[in-house]
């Protein structure tokens, strides 16, 4: 895929720099908030083998669909924990696309070590 611009998280560096050394792996989300805009880009850029990777083992689905969507935006509300120092936290958001909006309020936790998303609430 062609590199984009801007990262799609909203954070308004570019993707190299941004959520895409997270999804080649140079790096891991060092809080919750990370991973969720890093997984927000992934589901923009249709980066399936990521958006696995960073999903709990336990909730996992087998495979990725992705919405028929153009996203357009996305916009963090709230985070509880989920920092450096927790082993769980949330991240509520609104992930905007051309014809609505996608409200969330997802729940992380650390497996090995590394923040995975679990589920919505």
């Amino acid at each position: 895929m062609a590199a984009l611009p801007t990262c799609p998280c909203g954070r308004g560096v570019s993707y190299d720099v941004c959520c895409g050394r997270l999804h080649l792996g140079v790096v891991t989300a060092a809080t919750a908030e990370e991973l969720m805009r890093s997984r927000y880009s992934a589901f923009v850029r249709h980066d399936a083998a990521y958006l696995q990777k960073t999903w709990s083992r336990t909730t996992r689905p087998a495979r990725i669909d992705f919405p028929n969507r153009i996203w357009t935006g996305l916009e963090i509300l709230g985070t509880t924990g989920g920092s450096a120092f927790h082993t769980e936290g949330t991240v509520e958001f609104n992930a905007h696309y051309t014809t609505g909006i996608q409200h969330e309020n997802s729940t992380f936790t650390r497996e090995t070590g590394e923040w995975v998303y679990v589920a919505a609430l």
